[in-house]
């Protein structure tokens, strides 16, 4: 018996739409990965980029539990002494909406050349347009 082994030439990509309107932060961004992951498929392959691409809409209206809004912490420096600058999750999605969601969905990637290549098959806009209407994308219920 062979074993079958998945080859890139050989995955279908499919797009779905996920609206993110009332949905927790940690569990959206946890399934997102797994669908650009491609765990949902019968033939994936932890060495083989066979996942699928995902748009998320109205991520500025994402939801979290608990004081997660005040007490989640983003941090950003400038590589400059004393260049530590320190965000809450409010203030983060004020500035930007769409940040917290991609960086816990690329938080839950891998992180070497697969992660990379797979976090730019996520597109998340935060109202509730998005213009990929071509590719003619599924709703996805998460």
């Amino acid at each position: 018996m062979k074993t079958f082994v998945t080859k890139p030439a050989e995955v279908e990509r499919r797009w779905y739409v996920v609206d993110a309107e009332g949905k927790t932060l940690g569990r959206l961004s946890s399934q997102i990965a797994a669908i650009l992951r491609g765990k949902h498929k019968p033939i994936y392959s932890p060495s083989v980029d066979c996942g699928d691409f995902v748009i998320v809409v109205n991520a500025d209206k994402i939801a979290v539990t608990g004081q997660r809004m005040e007490h989640k912490k983003y941090y950003r420096h400038s590589q400059y002494p004393g260049g530590l600058r320190e965000f809450t999750l409010r203030e983060q999605l004020n500035r930007h909406p769409t940040r917290p969601l991609e960086l816990a969905v690329r938080g839950m990637l891998p992180k070497n050349r697969l992660g990379r290549k797979m976090i730019k098959k996520l597109k998340v806009y935060a109202g509730p347009d998005h213009p990929h209407q071509a590719q003619q994308p599924e709703a996805l219920e998460l």
